[in-house]
C-alpha cells in the first residue's frame, strides 16, 4: 500500500531512539506546521549552513520570501515535509518533492545539532514510510557531512552536474545520489 506523505492521517508520528555521546535522545518526526517555520528560517540564515548547502534562495536572510515560498509548500499536500525535533525542541526538517520527473529529498540540520546523527536518524526514519522510489538528492561537492548521511541512508552516488550556487555566487559542482 503507498501512503501519501499529503495524508496526514497517513503519517505516523515517528520516534526514533539515536545514540549521542553517551545519552540516548528520541528523535521525533512530525507534519511541519506554518508555526516551525520561524526556528527553520532561523537555521537556514546560518552563514556556515548557507555554504555548505549551497543552492539557496538569492536572499536567504529575506524573512518574508521564506514565508511566502514554506508556507505555500507545508499546505501543498503533494509535498511531504516533516519537522524533526529533539526533547520537543525543533533542531531540523526533511522534505521529499518532486522536480520535473524526479522526487528529490533534502534536509536541513540546526548548526548546533550537526555531528549528533539527527539528520541520518531523521532521514532514516523519513524514508521508512515515503513508499516513494526512485529518489533523487543533490549536495554539493564539499558538503561531506551531508554526502555521508545520504549514503547512511542507502543512497548512492550516480554522477555529477554544474549550477550556479547561490550562496558562492558561482557554478559549482553538485553531486546526485539516488536511492532505488
Amino acid at each position: 500500500m503507498t501512503r501519501s506523505c499529503g495524508d496526514t492521517n497517513s503519517l505516523p508520528r515517528q520516534l526514533v531512539s539515536v545514540r549521542t555521546s553517551k545519552k540516548d535522545k528520541m528523535i521525533e518526526l512530525k507534519k511541519t506546521t506554518i508555526k516551525d517555520l520561524a526556528s527553520l528560517f532561523k537555521f537556514q540564515t546560518n552563514k556556515e549552513g548557507i555554504w555548505m548547502a549551497a543552492f539557496t534562495a538569492e536572499n536567504p536572510n529575506d524573512k518574508a520570501a521564506y514565508m511566502a515560498k514554506w508556507s505555500k509548500i507545508v499546505e501543498n499536500t503533494t509535498i511531504c515535509m516533516q519537522t524533526i525535533r529533539v526533547q520537543n525542541q525543533v533542531v531540523g526538517s526533511v522534505i521529499h518533492f518532486d522536480l520535473g520527473e524526479e522526487t528529490n529529498v533534502s534536509y536541513w540540520i540546526d548548526q548546533q545539532h550537526w555531528g549528533k546523527g539527527y539528520a541520518t536518524a531523521g532521514l532514516k526514519s523519513f524514508l521508512e514510510y515515503s513508499a516513494k522510489r526512485p529518489l533523487f538528492a543533490r549536495v554539493a561537492f564539499d558538503n561531506y557531512g551531508s554526502q555521508r548521511v545520504l549514503e547512511k541512508c542507502g543512497f548512492k552516488s550516480i554522477g555529477k552536474e554544474k549550477g550556479f550556487a547561490n550562496a558562492r555566487k558561482k557554478e559549482i559542482v553538485e553531486y546526485i545520489y539516488t536511492l532505488e
